[in-house]
């Protein structure tokens, strides 16, 4: 997850320095970055709760 915190936070970053400076082009790619943080984030949280359901599967007795 601290990849997808440095997207997040980078793309915070980027947005308000593209507000403050009335650069909609950085502005926009700042949400870009920032959406991207957050897809990443909720994919590698499925790929835990995935492997969470195996591990889980796996400590059943037969």
């Amino acid at each position: 997850m601290a990849k997808s915190g440095m997207e997040k936070g980078k793309g915070k970053v980027k947005e308000t320095v593209g507000k403050v400076t009335g650069n909609r082009r950085m502005e926009a790619e700042g949400q870009a970055d920032q959406a991207k943080g957050a897809a990443r984030e909720a994919a590698e949280k499925t790929r835990g709760k995935a492997a969470e359901a195996r591990d889980s599967l796996k400590r059943r007795p037969s």
